[in-house]
């Protein structure tokens, strides 16, 4: 879903570090995994077994990410700020009402500022002196929250602090990524260079958990021991800048689930409504919410309750994050996945590089588009990604299946009939020794898929190799948990093809002395192509409407025009 928000802009400030993520929390989310109750009972056991591994392995476990950043969240709050607003007096205002540990300003709709306490007691003094705003025309809705406006009774400076430098929330254009990667050295450096511009800022992550923590509060009047996570590219670190915020609203970590019944005598029970279904629960409780975020919820915009499809979600726009928002409830399933693709990027680093490369690359041939239709999806790719990696030899990450075998019996997780259950402990995940060089697997990822017999087989990463179709589709990716699902069933021959073609002129052009040479540019001078940035320019392939499924030919009319051109340059315009 593409956001038609203004760009948003941060900068960093403040006077403490940041925590270190070795930090214990006393604080365990439980979380009942379907109606599995063994696995319910099992699973704070085997967190509180990754927190000590952690120590030890240097990486951490995806739950234990969320629950450090929803602590931070939670000791959070955002203010809109006028502009012109002091820094310096800022800090001092807040420093009232307890120790900052962090803070940070950003863009949208104004300035804002996020203000981290060291804790929860600061947010409380901050809000117990905050006033409900006057207004003379209009009528108030009496709901507190932890957004708040920055009012000014004295003069407001006349010019506003300088020296400010904004970071942007949104990636770069694609013709500005161009020449920031041609200025590179290596193809292995752009590669790298990308994933940096790309890649979800630790500001833009804790906006992402405040603005989940802000909706919590919304939800905790009907449900008070919910909470709200975000899930998806959010957190699986394969999100880039800008990229919709995926929320998933917990009930089972509301106490009671797993409370144990007596063998005999007397005990209560709580009295609550009874539904059709699942299902029927999930839409009656998603219908209040949205219902509540509509009238009551600050900053929350144009609220659509989807209620009907597959997985019934709340789709709207937050305002002073500007960020475009899904929730859910009841996605237990895609909050596994979020927790497999988080450990496959944390065992490599070239996985994420990988999927962060072929991600612009698709989005810059219309591969991919934020529009719902025929194209291949963003979460395609990676698996597809995640299974050439798989194929290498020696492999660089495990299948699904292996991690699947060296699970626990804290591990085990059945989610309505599907086994979802992988290692969640780094330690006992063995890799071999693979070398490779990025650029050397970028190009052998574009071979791969020119070649993939695509009409008789199907991509598996539980596997880890080739399935034969059990459908007709013309692009067949087994959901890794689901597995009865085709994660690509969107996608129509068309779409198919141009990615083959795509992947077919890609891997010829970084075979060329011609576009895989640095070439200088000198200091500010436009940088000629080169490498990956001439993979992200424009081509004639992306206009195909059909063709036959063709064996790899010569260079096209584009790659010998694209060549001459690197040749020969055509000299700048006078201005």
């Amino acid at each position: 879903m593409a956001s038609s928000l203004p760009v948003c802009r941060l900068s960093v400030w403040g006077r403490a570090s940041l925590l270190r993520c070795s930090r214990r929390t006393d604080t365990v989310i439980h979380r009942r995994v379907g109606t599995n109750t063994t696995a319910a009972r099992t699973e704070s056991a085997r967190r509180d077994e990754n927190v000590l591994t952690e120590e030890t392995n240097g990486r951490k476990c995806l739950h234990t990410l969320l629950v450090e950043r929803q602590e931070q969240a939670e000791r959070s709050v955002l203010i809109s700020c006028q502009s012109g607003t002091s820094e310096k007096k800022l800090f001092k205002f807040l420093s009232k009402h307890g120790d900052v540990e962090k803070y940070f300003f950003y863009e949208s709709y104004g300035m804002n500022a996020v203000v981290e306490f060291a804790s929860r007691d600061g947010v409380a003094s901050l809000l117990e002196t905050a006033t409900i705003p006057a207004v003379n025309h209009e009528s108030l809705v009496p709901f507190k929250s932890r957004l708040l406006s920055l009012r000014n009774l004295s003069s407001v400076d006349a010019n506003p602090p300088s020296g400010l430098q904004f970071q942007p929330q949104s990636t770069v254009p694609t013709n500005e990524l161009i020449q920031r990667l041609s200025q590179e050295e290596s193809i292995d450096q752009q590669i790298i260079s990308l994933t940096e511009q790309y890649q979800i800022t630790d500001e833009n992550s804790r906006l992402r958990f405040l603005v989940c923590s802000l909706l919590k509060d919304v939800a905790a009047a009907y449900f008070p021991e919910c909470t709200i996570k975000p899930f998806g590219s959010s957190v699986n670190g394969f999100g880039k800048l800008g990229c919709d915020l995926d929320m998933f609203l917990d009930l089972d970590s509301i106490s009671g689930w797993n409370v144990k019944m007596p063998k005999s005598g007397l005990f209560t029970e709580y009295q609550m409504k009874r539904a059709s279904s699942e299902r029927a629960v999930t839409q009656s409780v998603l219908s209040v919410i949205g219902e509540c975020l509509d009238h009551f919820g600050p900053g929350c915009v144009g609220v659509q309750k989807i209620l009907n499809a597959r997985c019934p979600l709340l789709r709207f726009v937050h305002q002073p994050s500007g960020f475009q928002c899904d929730l859910t409830a009841n996605n237990r399933v895609a909050m596994k996945s979020t927790e497999l693709l988080y450990l496959y990027g944390e065992l490599d680093p070239r996985v994420r590089r990988l999927v962060f490369t072929v991600r612009c690359w698709a989005r810059a041939h219309g591969i991919t588009s934020s529009i719902p239709g025929a194209w291949i999806s963003n979460f395609s790719l990676t698996v597809m990604v995640l299974f050439f990696l798989q194929k290498r030899n020696p492999p660089i990450i495990p299948t699904l299946d292996q991690l699947r075998d060296l699970a626990g019996p804290a591990d085990k997780s059945v989610i309505e009939g599907n086994d979802c259950t992988f290692v969640s402990d780094f330690t006992k995940i063995q890799l071999r020794r693979n070398t490779e060089a990025l650029e050397h697997l970028l190009y052998e990822f574009f071979e791969f898929y020119a070649t993939f017999p695509f009409s008789r087989m199907s991509v598996d990463i539980r596997k880890g190799k080739e399935q034969n179709k059990p459908e007709v589709a013309p692009l067949h990716i087994q959901n890794p948990f689901e597995t009865a699902l085709n994660v690509s069933k969107n996608v129509n021959a068309t779409q198919l093809e141009r990615f083959v073609a795509l992947c077919q002129e890609s891997s010829w052009l970084l075979q060329q002395n011609e576009t895989n040479t640095p070439k200088g540019g000198g200091a500010g001078k436009v940088h000629t192509p080169w490498g990956l940035s001439t993979l992200l320019l424009p081509s004639q392939v992306a206009g195909i409407k059909s063709r036959k499924r063709r064996k790899r030919e010569p260079a096209s009319e584009r790659i010998k025009s694209l060549l001459d051109s690197l040749k020969n340059p055509s000299p700048k315009k006078s201005s």
